[in-house]
């Protein structure tokens, strides 16, 4: 992939994080609720991540 294009694909995600923020926020979205969603979706990941190997060995 050339530079300029993952360099744009990092900037058009940034602003796309930053016009959900403001859309939310602009609504009445209580911060908590961006948080609370953000890790149940991290959390997701991760178990549907694992492939069922644990990570101490």
């Amino acid at each position: 992939m050339p530079l300029t294009h993952f360099l744009a694909l990092i900037a058009v995600t940034i602003l796309a994080a930053a016009v959900t923020l403001w859309a939310g926020l602009s609504a009445g979205v209580p911060p908590i609720a961006f948080l609370l969603l953000a890790l149940s979706g991290a959390v997701l990941v991760h178990l549907n991540n694992r492939d069922r190997h644990d990570h101490d060995g």
